[in-house]
């Protein structure tokens, strides 16, 4: 059943419309994450969630209550949402132990001082800090800052768990490390969670489903495999990083989901037909592959594309390469090959790892 239930919701700031139309569900003890560029209206759409904002048009249901009805004047004060919100500056009180930060919510609400306490001690052991508690909440790290406000916004037990870009702060080891855990704590405690990223590793680690935003509008939603797996249209196949390219349909393949395409009128290829292809002939389209699905080797082989390096990157386990094929530029990430720019390779692409887009 749908925990979180967001129906048209829309949140203008002046003459720009922040958030447009946005309909969602989030079903009961499930994660969705809110993918995009910085300015997209995911944080917007958050903060409606949370109270902190008033949206001009909408609905917003949690648990099956009514928290936000614009038609029926229904706008419930954040404190009455029972949710939790742990947002990216971690907000730590730099006067108070890491106890009195995590029991701040539970004093607010009016328990006595060893119930929240040891609730408290509790829910900071659930998170990995426990002897923590006498501390100041300032004389500890960022990674233990973060697992600090993860305990505040769950000691209290809440319905939803909102999460604002929560880990960006974070390096990157910290960050993976933290994925997996707010993922098998999710799983444990079982609360209902919207995270919010632009960070397209985070909401794929995280999360069950995927919303993927721009400017204001949902540009695609579903299960995460499914999401990533095939790109709806070309702004996601490029958020993603997948060459997106120019071509001309020649035609369907009789009996098969599969077209061909001329590419950019040197190279004929078969791809996958995206939703809404128009497969007559002559027609313009895109023609989109990962560049974890180019691989340029020394050697050529059958349907191998002769280009050169145009520039590479070392990224440690792997490599980046920019292959130049009779003028049409390929991003390639493959296991480190030791190209050097300049040098001639053979591309090698399957057919099955191209996405034909109108």
């Amino acid at each position: 059943m749908s925990f979180v239930h967001i129906a048209h919701l829309t949140k203008r700031f002046g003459g720009h419309t922040a958030v447009g139309d946005v309909s969602f569900d989030v079903p009961r003890g499930s994660t969705l994450a809110l993918l995009g560029p910085s300015g997209c209206g995911k944080t917007t759409i958050l903060r409606c969630l949370a109270g902190l904002e008033t949206p001009d048009a909408g609905i917003i249901e949690i648990g099956g209550n009514r928290v936000f009805d614009k038609v029926r004047n229904v706008d419930l004060m954040p404190e009455k949402r029972e949710l939790g919100i742990v947002f990216q500056s971690y907000a730590v009180w730099p006067h108070m132990t890491v106890a009195e930060n995590v029991a701040f919510p539970l004093k607010v609400r009016g328990m006595g001082a060893a119930e929240r306490l040891a609730r408290a001690s509790k829910m900071l052991e659930t998170v990995g800090l426990k002897g923590f508690e006498s501390r100041s909440a300032t004389l500890v790290s960022g990674g233990q800052q973060q697992r600090i406000a993860l305990a505040r916004a769950l000691v209290h037990e809440p319905r939803l768990v909102l999460f604002d870009e929560a880990l960006s702060n974070l390096d990157a080891q910290l960050r993976e490390q933290m994925r997996l855990e707010l993922r098998l704590l999710q799983e444990r405690l079982g609360f209902t969670a919207i995270y919010v990223t632009h960070d397209q590793a985070e909401a794929f680690g995280l999360a069950d489903t995927v919303v993927l935003m721009n400017h204001g509008t949902i540009e695609t939603s579903g299960p995460a495999r499914a999401v990533f797996a095939r790109p709806a249209t070309a702004f996601v196949a490029r958020f993603f990083g997948m060459n997106v390219l120019d071509a001309r349909m020649i035609g369907p393949v009789a009996g098969t989901p599969y077209v061909d395409v001329a590419l950019n009128d040197r190279v004929t290829v078969r791809g996958i037909a995206g939703d809404g292809l128009d497969t007559n002939p002559g027609k313009t389209v895109l023609a989109c592959i990962r560049k974890e699905s180019v691989r340029a080797d020394r050697v050529a082989c059958d349907g191998a594309l002769p280009g050169t390096i145009e520039a590479m990157s070392f990224l440690g386990v792997a490599e980046e390469y920019i292959v130049d094929i009779s003028g049409v530029s390929l991003r390639a990430t493959q296991p480190a090959a030791g190209f050097k720019r300049g040098d001639a390779v053979h591309a090698v692409m399957l057919s099955d790892d191209w996405i034909v887009l109108p």
